[in-house]
């Protein structure tokens, strides 16, 4: 009876950690990417060059926190490696000075080649609320599924496991400041698949044991139904965490851009918080829903 003994354990850890996070992202906010908002300067050296070299240029006009990114490659012995560089929006003078400050280190660019685009911060909220209301209506259409699928109170197990999950990975971004871009928006949706799944299949199992069993064995059955899963659950989960912290290691020691590191982090949280959320939550939450609708049904009931 392990995992029903302690779920109270586990809910008042998992209302901790939400109530932090949801402060941090209150107080501090999501540290939105240039999609979000933001400028984008490409330009070609045409001659060896290190990021280092392009981050000291940067430093000197204040932006050490920017993204690059490398593009491109040699053509005959002629440098078109591109950088990618993505910071916060910058004035007219501003950039103008640092394109000055890139052509003075590397000679051989051509500043005609050079791009700058813009990023609005109207357009950046209105693609942010565009993907909230898309996250509303999917937890909406989820809600309505498991309902007709199943029932109500497993409805409210899976989504609020999903909701938990959703809640740790925005909060860790927003508690560590990293880059909400594109690929974190991407590694969200694989985690809200990653999570209802796996929630899925332990409601699936407690619904099949369930049949025909006495209420007052309703603890015994969630918890037999979670231990049954166990071992999928964690070799699944073992697995996905192998290939994403060799992704993690790579994209830190080579590639280097912070919006695949910020990827391969949503997911590493996503994953960690799922399995969790599915063993400890999504289970025990459906018992205690239950339970309390069997003492409204009888007040004797124990």
């Amino acid at each position: 009876m392990f995992f029903v003994k302690n779920r109270s354990k586990a809910f008042i850890f998992s209302g901790t950690l939400l109530v932090i996070f949801l402060a941090s992202l209150a107080l501090t906010g999501l540290n939105l990417g240039v999609h979000f908002g933001g400028l984008e300067i490409m330009f070609t050296p045409r001659e060896e060059f290190t990021t280092e070299e392009v981050r000291e240029v940067l430093a000197d006009h204040g932006l050490e926190g920017a993204t690059l990114q490398r593009a491109g490659g040699m053509d005959n012995g002629e440098g078109k490696e591109a950088v990618i560089i993505k910071t916060e929006h910058l004035s007219q003078e501003e950039q103008e000075a640092l394109m000055k400050s890139l052509e003075n280190r590397w000679p051989k660019m051509d500043p005609d080649q050079a791009s700058i685009q813009s990023t609005g911060s109207a357009l950046g909220g209105e693609q942010l609320q565009n993907a909230l209301v898309g996250l509303v209506l999917a937890l909406a259409a989820m809600i309505g599924y498991i309902t007709l699928r199943f029932q109500f109170t497993y409805a409210v197990a899976t989504i609020a496991a999903l909701v938990h999950d959703i809640i740790m990975v925005l909060g860790v971004a927003s508690l560590f400041q990293l880059e909400i871009s594109i690929p974190f928006v991407a590694a969200l949706l694989m985690v809200i698949g990653y999570s209802i799944n796996d929630s899925i299949v332990i409601i699936d199992r407690i619904r099949e044991n369930i049949k025909d069993k006495r209420k007052k064995d309703y603890p015994e059955v969630v918890n037999r139904s979670i231990i049954q899963n166990l071992t999928r659950s964690l070799n699944t989960s073992f697995t996905t965490m192998m290939v994403l912290v060799a992704l993690l290691i790579g994209f830190v020691y080579y590639i280097g851009t912070q919006d695949l590191i910020a990827f391969v982090l949503a997911l590493i949280i996503g994953v960690i918080s799922g399995t969790y959320s599915s063993l400890f939550i999504a289970g025990p939450l459906w018992l205690t829903v239950k339970q309390r609708e069997f003492r409204r049904q009888s007040p004797h009931y124990r």
